[in-house]
């Protein structure tokens, strides 16, 4: 019986139906499983009207890296991260950069198992100061994540997701008191791409990022802009009036650059777009505007709200120049 397999666990949010069917309550999509089926995103089982997790520590990477390639810039800056991920996705993008992974279906016949108490001793060798959940949609280690981020807790680490934003409120909640400290939200674009591309709702990501904000998590909304699909100037000024009015002037936003990939093969993100979308946030009163994935731009770099100069200096990933001071003042 697979369930005596070890990556193959009990997941705490469903919900049993009538007709032997189980409601996964992790993520909106909220799949109804028939018995022996997998949900959408085919990590999750009902077996016996239960549902179980398929991808309970396996792992399709354990390594560390810079907090700022997930990205987050305001976020312990300079510091590192073990980073863990698994496999599938509640998402189809076609432009998926990680798609070896994304798309790759969890077998636990052939799964190998890493406890999570191995991905700490590995942060704690490396000299990471916490742990990142990324790479797929971290969802995918749901029920993983609540017992790794309980045990980074107590050695001192601090806790981050990197993802698509699409759990239910009560998946963040269990999160959130796992020890949840960041999480970086990737909006695709407005309504309309969520509807056509992902057959998904687009308000969702923005009601999770501003629950988590009031939680006292920290966020970051990242927008790849897709050329043909989210790079207009009308999907541009939806999510920053969106930005501004749920999560406010001080929360970072990253507009980052698409390359072709997976199934999509329009060229990448033109320069004047992404400086076209820095600027109007800049304009209409967002703080923290950033462009990402175009290595020495300066708008990569943190620039003081209040006397415009560049605070922290960056190159890609790396900060070559950091000045501010312990009370979070400029130099």
């Amino acid at each position: 019986m697979l369930t005596n397999k070890p990556t193959v666990r009990r997941s705490p949010l469903h919900a049993k139906l009538e007709d032997g069917r189980v409601e996964c309550r992790i993520c909106e999509r909220r799949c109804k499983i028939p018995e022996d089926e997998r949900g959408y995103c085919r990590t999750r089982v009902n077996w016996g009207g239960e549902l179980y997790t398929l991808t309970y520590g396996d792992l399709s990477a354990v390594e560390s890296r810079p907090i700022e390639i997930k990205p987050f810039f305001h976020f312990w800056p300079g510091s590192t991260a073990i980073t863990i991920s698994t496999w599938s996705c509640n998402f189809p993008c076609p432009w998926c950069q990680n798609w070896h992974i994304s798309k790759t279906i969890p077998n636990p016949e052939t799964a190998s198992y890493t406890p999570p108490e191995y991905v700490i001793s590995k942060a704690i060798e490396h000299g990471d100061e916490g742990t990142c959940v990324s790479f797929n949609e971290p969802l995918m280690l749901f029920e993983y994540s609540l017992d790794l981020f309980k045990k980074a807790r107590e050695k001192r680490l601090y806790n981050t997701y990197v993802s698509n934003g699409y759990m239910t409120t009560e998946a963040l909640e269990l999160l959130t008191k796992a020890g949840l400290d960041g999480l970086k939200i990737d909006v695709k674009g407005d309504p309309e791409v969520y509807r056509k591309v992902l057959n998904a709702d687009g308000t969702v990501p923005w009601r999770n990022a501003e629950y988590a904000l009031k939680r006292g998590i920290h966020v970051e909304i990242v927008c790849l802009l897709v050329t043909g699909i989210s790079d207009s100037e009308e999907v541009i000024d939806w999510i920053i009036e969106e930005h501004l009015k749920r999560l406010g002037p001080e929360t970072p936003i990253h507009f980052t650059r698409y390359y072709p990939a997976y199934r999509y093969g329009e060229p990448p993100t033109k320069i004047e777009k992404l400086e076209y979308a820095y600027e109007r946030a800049r304009k209409e009163g967002v703080l923290f505007p950033y462009l990402g994935n175009v290595a020495g731009h300066p708008y990569e770099n943190t620039y003081c709200p209040g006397c415009g100069k560049a605070v922290i200096k960056r190159y890609g990933y790396s900060v070559v120049k950091y000045k501010i001071t312990k009370d979070k003042r400029c130099k």
